[in-house]
């Protein structure tokens, strides 16, 4: 259960003034003091939405930079997903009184003359988009002095703070529905472009395998491009190769899933009669289609306020210990199952 102040302020031996001075982040207690309140707080897991839900410290000024970090372009950001991750990342901004700004780095960037500028210019915080990343790819981040969010991955080796989705619960859940419902060992629409997520979710998807005492290399996985047009042309050659197909698939996200249900359209198969589609992220045009597309429901705007939240947090209170914030999913049952 959660600790009220006035219980706070009892277990440290100071006054209720002083506890809501440190906790509000107002003038009128030491750094010792406040610190010790804080750390206090966050052990016996004090409700912070309630600074938030009174009236709030005076506004922060200054700016906060939206990362986007590409690779090789596999991975498209100007995507209905991405966008509302963009939306809840510029709410929660606002709402903090940070000026956001945009920057797009590529792989052979001069990374860190970047963020020097950054750092010069008096940037606050970063949430840095890191679906692409690898680990080498953070080095420059872990030594640019500006407090930072990783959006969108997670790596073991660093203490950092990360906000991702739960990629094993969502296709677990997603690969238990299928085998539930169709009662056959399913197949696995898997991007052919290696990120973490995708590798997540391939966790999740051999795990319900397991779970349900099905054998993980009985299942039919075939490779996909991770975009609507890419993973259709993929989807459509192995069709005219007359592959092996499953009774029902899951795929690494929407964008696949699509793509791959027009080719097997295309070819005559019914959906779901003849084959079942459940995918990942359950993007607008899911519901639209048809038949409209089961999915895994990520709550992307709510991910984007996480990343700045737990930023600003880390601006404001100058915390040192790091956390990995992990977004639950929801499975969204259509007709394509």
């Amino acid at each position: 259960m959660a600790i009220t102040a006035k219980e706070l302020a009892k277990k440290l031996n100071l006054s209720e003034a002083a506890v809501s001075l440190a906790l509000n982040n107002k003038p009128g207690v030491s750094t010792k003091t406040r610190k010790r309140v804080l750390e206090a707080a966050r052990e016996f897991h004090y409700d912070f939405s309630r600074i938030r839900s009174a009236e709030p410290p005076a506004p922060l000024s200054g700016s906060i930079y939206l990362i986007i970090y590409h690779r090789n372009g596999a991975i498209v950001t100007d995507t209905p997903f991405f966008s509302q991750v963009f939306e809840g990342i510029d709410l929660e901004c606002k709402r903090d009184n940070y000026f956001l700004n945009f920057l797009y780095v590529y792989e052979n960037d001069d990374i860190p003359r970047q963020l020097r500028a950054l750092k010069d210019a008096g940037t606050r915080g970063i949430v840095l988009l890191g679906t692409e990343m690898r680990p080498q790819d953070l080095q420059p981040f872990l030594h640019c002095e500006i407090p930072f969010v990783l959006l969108d991955n997670y790596f073991e080796n660093f203490e950092l703070d990360s906000v991702l989705i739960n990629n094993v619960q969502g296709a677990f859940n997603a690969t238990n529905y299928l085998i539930q419902k169709r009662h056959v060992q399913p197949g696995y629409l898997h991007s052919s472009y290696p990120i973490s997520n995708f590798e997540e979710r391939a966790d999740g998807f051999y795990k319900a395998l397991r779970e349900n005492g099905m054998p993980t290399s009985r299942s039919l996985v075939h490779r996909l491009s991770p975009s609507i047009e890419g993973a259709y042309a993929d989807m459509r050659h192995l069709l005219l190769q007359e592959e092996p197909l499953a009774n029902c698939y899951f795929a690494d996200n929407d964008l696949i899933a699509i793509g791959a249900m027009r080719a097997f359209q295309e070819f005559g198969y019914r959906i779901p009669q003849d084959i079942a589609i459940i995918g990942f992220d359950n993007v607008p045009l899911c519901a639209g289609l048809v038949p409209a597309l089961s999915s895994i429901h990520v709550p992307k705007e709510y991910m984007g306020k996480m990343a700045v939240q737990r930023l600003h947090e880390r601006i404001t209170y100058q915390m040192t210990e790091h956390v990995k914030i992990e977004i639950a999913t929801t499975l969204i049952a259509r007709k394509s199952t």
